[in-house]
């Protein structure tokens, strides 16, 4: 099969890989679609222990099983990998299993991502596509579900209603886009503001989304003036604008992974009672609900997903490093 590979930093490979191998329990996904994540960019610019090259990235999946019970099924894949058995996973909290893997890692253990010809994946990992969504467009339902969690666990921080909050979004990326289209369409709530310093990526999400679109330094992002603070950027820069920019009593929702350390003021969080939660992935439940959202057009078309050939996937790749890709998301096709 043809695959992208991640030969070492900065550099990816389109090249011929080995088909993955039948295994007891699990099936063959003939891929469709793979959407370029955010993770898999640190992995390209050599910041993620947990990939490592050579590895095939990738683990925003769909298409079509090809082999085994499910053969011929069009489906979408939860690339979180978990053990079915401890506690979390007992608890419906699957992904804060000590033992999960997303597909795309080579630690704790191997599994090759989706930026390829073909994929093999545990057959309790495979989600129908529903007849009314796209195939192509089901790969987003991963970052969907990462921004429905999110914003799932910002709304119970909340001492009031989420559609009655000022809003802050950090970050015109996909995770970005789409938790701010969750608060917008489904939650209602119509004031929000979206920064990033990239003005490409904000005018690229202002034709998808009604809110208010600035600079990290615009006079808009004021001091202690946010109900709640959606961090989908993690940089330390970001987080010391989240702790001054938000509420005494209000929320600060963590979900990127930029910079994994920095300075905080403990000492606003601590006098102000400010709420800082991190959050990863999703649910099983989240994931289930986030393909039904998306089928049933709840936060709209999805026009912003920017469609290209898996073998230009290189080119991709670059662009969203230069930051000259004004698309919230690229979708490379096989």
């Amino acid at each position: 099969m043809k695959a992208l590979v991640y030969t070492g930093v900065e550099e990816l490979t389109y090249r011929d890989e080995k088909n993955p191998v039948e295994k007891e329990g699990e099936s063959i996904l003939e891929v469709q679609a793979s959407g370029i994540c955010g993770s898999d960019m640190h992995a390209y610019h050599g910041k993620d222990e947990r990939r490592v090259p050579p590895l095939i990235l990738g683990h925003e999946v769909s298409g079509k099983i090809i082999n085994g019970k499910f053969k011929d099924k069009i489906a979408v894949l939860n690339p979180l990998l978990t053990c079915g058995k401890c506690e979390y996973c007992s608890n419906k909290r699957e992904h804060l299993c000590p033992n999960r893997v997303l597909l795309g890692m080579n630690r704790p253990y191997e599994r090759q991502g989706g930026f390829a010809e073909l994929i093999t994946v545990p057959n309790t990992n495979i989600y129908d596509v529903p007849e009314k969504l796209k195939v192509t467009e089901a790969a987003v339902a991963e970052p969907t579900a990462v921004a429905y969690h999110a914003v799932l666990i910002g709304e119970k921080s909340l001492k009031k209603n989420i559609k009655d909050c000022r809003i802050l979004v950090q970050g015109a990326g996909a995770i970005g886009l789409l938790c701010a289209l969750i608060i917008s369409k489904i939650k209602k709530n119509t004031n929000i503001i979206m920064s990033d310093p990239n003005k490409l990526r904000l005018d690229e999400c202002s034709k998808y989304l009604e809110a208010k679109f600035v600079g990290p330094t615009s006079s808009e992002v004021k001091n202690d003036s946010f109900d709640i603070v959606f961090d989908t950027v993690g940089l330390e820069v970001s987080r010391q604008q989240a702790i001054s920019v938000v509420k005494p009593g209000g929320s600060i929702i963590h979900i990127g992974l930029t910079q994994p350390a920095g300075e905080f003021n403990f000492r606003k969080a601590t006098l102000q009672e400010i709420t800082f939660i991190g959050t990863y992935c999703y649910t099983n439940q989240d994931f289930s609900d986030t393909i039904q959202i998306l089928a049933n057009k709840d936060i709209g078309n999805l026009d912003w997903i920017e469609y290209r050939d898996l073998k230009n996937g290189g080119n991709a790749f670059k662009q969203i490093h230069d930051g000259t890709c004004s698309a919230p998301k690229i979708v490379l096709i096989p």
